[in-house]
């Protein structure tokens, strides 16, 4: 199959000139947490902004210092093993299409690999076999800021609650913590007494240095509050193409794994499950 075989076209995309604020406003809009960047006026390809880009970047209004610029791109006639192979290899879950004017034309996910060719393909292989162990977990009555912090420590887009009985409660995305978050401003104050060296009757006179910085603040609610608890999982043993069919019909790009007591062992992700590809 070829990237054109599953690739989106009606891309959903920002512009540069252009502030967080439009990024924001447009990836609430279309529930989107990446977008590809284009130069205002063209359709050429100057960049890709994530909602991680601006988690990180609290601080930073405009898109142009918020962008990655250091694109991996794809052409519509690759084959999907290479564009697999490029997000395994960059640790990537998208990747803008572009033309040979490097005009963007679409863009693909390992959602959409899973999605239109890996759900169809037959695969027998157990998701033990590319499942992830090393967890990103939490209690579930964990507040949210502390949670939202276990998720970053991990690098993954998702974290699982576990009761006090270390039996799975929920799960909550970066898209669901974004949601129940708000950038804002604070203010610091900072002085120095500065005198007149060798003048012991000078006055002393104060600097005064006013910080102002972004963070992200969440809401008082705890993990269990706001998580997604009709949670539908795996079992090691579950084919391939059964889980990424799960995928496909529920919309989401990860499943946690169970074992057969149903302790929680793992978790598979569409960026897992395109190395069968490979």
């Amino acid at each position: 199959m070829k990237v054109k075989d599953v690739a989106s076209t009606d891309v959903i995309h920002v512009t540069v000139p252009g502030s967080r604020e439009d990024a924001l406003r447009i990836m609430k809009k279309e529930d989107v947490s990446v977008v590809p960047v284009i130069k205002n006026d063209t359709n050429k390809l100057v960049g890709i902004l994530t909602r991680s880009d601006m988690i990180t970047n609290p601080d930073e209004e405009q898109i142009a210092m918020l962008m990655t610029r250091d694109l991996i791109t794809a052409k519509m006639d690759d084959d999907l093993k290479t564009v697999a192979e490029k997000m395994v290899e960059n640790n990537i879950r998208r990747i803008p299409v572009v033309n040979d004017e490097d005009e963007l034309v679409g863009i693909v996910t390992s959602f959409d690999i899973v999605a239109l060719a890996i759900a169809d393909m037959g695969i027998k292989d157990p998701v033990e076999d590319y499942m992830i162990t090393t967890i990103p977990a939490t209690w579930d009555e964990t507040p949210l800021n502390v949670a939202f912090e276990v998720m970053k420590f991990f690098g993954l887009k998702s974290v699982i609650g576990l009761n006090s009985n270390n039996r799975m409660t929920g799960i909550l995305t970066e898209t669901d913590f974004i949601a129940e978050s708000e950038i804002i401003s604070e203010r610091t104050e900072h002085s120095s007494s500065v005198g007149t060296e060798g003048d012991k009757w000078s006055w002393d006179s104060t600097s005064v240095l006013y910080i102002e910085k972004n963070h992200l603040k969440f809401t008082d609610k705890v993990f269990k509050d706001v998580a997604i608890k009709d949670v539908v999982t795996a079992n090691t043993k579950t084919k391939v193409s059964v889980c990424a069919e799960k995928m496909r019909s529920l919309d989401v790009e990860q499943l946690p794994v169970l074992g057969i007591e149903g302790e929680l062992v793992g978790l598979v992700r569409a960026s897992d499950l395109i190395k069968t590809l490979l």
